[in-house]
């Protein structure tokens, strides 16, 4: 006699970043070949297949903080984990973007997972919210709070090296057009150098 199937494990955690607009986030996950820049736990992240950003695209993630299920070895001898995903949809109007597992050694089946970036204020500049939500078969050796968990720390992590970044840009940019209307109001400061001090 089969077994009915289990549910399927359903999460979605979220975190605020007061001080980015979405805008200033959004093009950060949109580098879909490039996670590993902002997720402390992954170790790399790389394109393997298609156009970064693209539907249909594909990276490798590897080195994460959720343990691997094969007999494979990295430093110290500990397991590393590895996944394969593909991007299934992305919406630049609505910032964001779904992906699936293709392979792995993590024991996810069937995971499908959506990231958005929801701007904050009436006029979009109050800082915003990453949601992060995902679908997955029951994932042997692992309880479902225990893996919401894990999402919850690395989007926390995430989001705050964001954030980071978002505030030095801003502070940059701030400084470079306060210099470039001081020099301009000497008349020393040609209008074309302005694109090269943006660099």
């Amino acid at each position: 006699m089969e077994q009915d199937p289990q549910p399927k494990w359903e999460g979605k955690v979220s975190t605020v970043l007061a001080k980015a607009p979405a805008d200033q986030i959004w093009p950060l996950l949109d580098d879909f070949f490039n996670l590993h820049k902002w997720f402390p736990s992954l170790a790399t992240c790389y394109g393997i297949h298609g156009t970064n950003g693209e539907p249909g695209c594909v990276r490798y993630c590897g080195g994460s903080s959720i343990p691997a299920t094969d007999s494979g070895t990295g430093g110290d001898n500990r397991p590393v984990s590895w996944s394969t995903e593909r991007l299934t949809a992305v919406d630049h109007v609505e910032r964001s973007l779904s992906y699936e597992i293709v392979d792995s050694n993590i024991g996810f089946r069937s995971y499908v997972s959506t990231v958005k970036v929801v701007p904050q204020g009436d006029d979009s500049q109050d800082g915003c919210v990453i949601e992060w939500s995902f679908n997955v078969d029951p994932v042997q050796g692992m309880v479902l709070n225990e893996l919401v968990r894990k999402y919850e720390v690395g989007l926390q992590q995430m989001a705050k090296r964001m954030e980071e970044n978002a505030v030095k840009g801003l502070e940059k940019l701030h400084f470079l057009f306060g210099f470039y209307t001081f020099a301009a109001s000497f008349d020393y400061f040609p209008a074309y150098s302005l694109k090269f001090l943006l660099r």
